[in-house]
């Protein structure tokens, strides 16, 4: 993977390395359905029922998206909340209310995102409370490992170009070992994949009380503002 510093350091420099590398993507194919074989893995997926057998969630009831034309953007959360597990509806409680209301404010509709962009997450069932009573529980790295092929299954059929990594989970997986407040706002490449991180919308988190911070969102959000131009425009 290429060095995030070094590839920051390239664009401020002036060099058009996102620039180039956008001219090499093929334009997203959004007129054609989701391919036979997302389909019949979604229904896959639906089924799974191993971190219940584990013992690790009281049920399992993966959360999937259907319906979209999804080409060129995937977007990978962290993990269901209750609303979504009720629903089956991925971001369809409170932190998805936020997280379109970013987006809308970058003239991304919900709808409109929706269609376009599959909504994957580290793992697909509702993890359960905090015991503690804040928030949902963080999924364990043995969860995670559990449902991983299923993320992985879905990233070779989609071939995506872009990447929009949603919360602290995510953005580990990809970005490792790195504060927020180094990441939030920058982009990165990974091979063909464009890497957007954007911190969790969820009303829990604290880190957006910080005026610096909601700077760095805003960056974000123009970088997928960008990205979504360069696909979909």
């Amino acid at each position: 993977m290429n060095d995030p510093n070094v590839l920051q350091d390239t664009l401020k420099a002036g060099h058009s390395t996102f620039e180039e590398f956008r001219e090499l993507k093929v334009h997203a194919e959004i007129d054609k359905s989701p391919p036979a074989d997302l389909l019949a893995l979604n229904r896959r997926i639906r089924a799974c029922r191993l971190c219940e057998e584990a013992g690790y969630i009281a049920e399992a009831r993966p959360v999937v998206a259907d319906g979209g034309r999804w080409r060129g953007m995937v977007l990978i959360g962290q993990a269901p909340g209750i609303v979504e597990h009720e629903s089956h509806r991925p971001f369809g409680g409170r932190a998805g209310r936020e997280l379109f209301r970013w987006m809308a404010g970058i003239g991304i509709q919900e709808d409109e995102f929706r269609r376009r962009v599959y909504m994957a997450a580290m793992t697909r069932c509702f993890p359960g409370k905090n015991p503690s009573g804040s928030g949902d529980r963080k999924p364990s790295r043995a969860e995670i490992n559990l449902c991983r092929p299923w993320l992985e299954s879905v990233l070779e059929l989609l071939e995506p170009s872009v990447l929009l990594l949603v919360g602290q989970l995510a953005i580990e997986r990809y970005l490792p070992r790195r504060r927020l407040e180094d990441l939030i706002g920058n982009r990165y490449l990974e091979g063909n994949l464009e890497l957007i991180p954007l911190p969790h919308p969820s009303g829990a988190s604290r880190w957006l009380n910080a005026p610096a911070n909601r700077g760095r969102l805003q960056q974000g959000l123009e970088h997928v503002r960008e990205a979504w131009t360069g696909l979909y425009v």
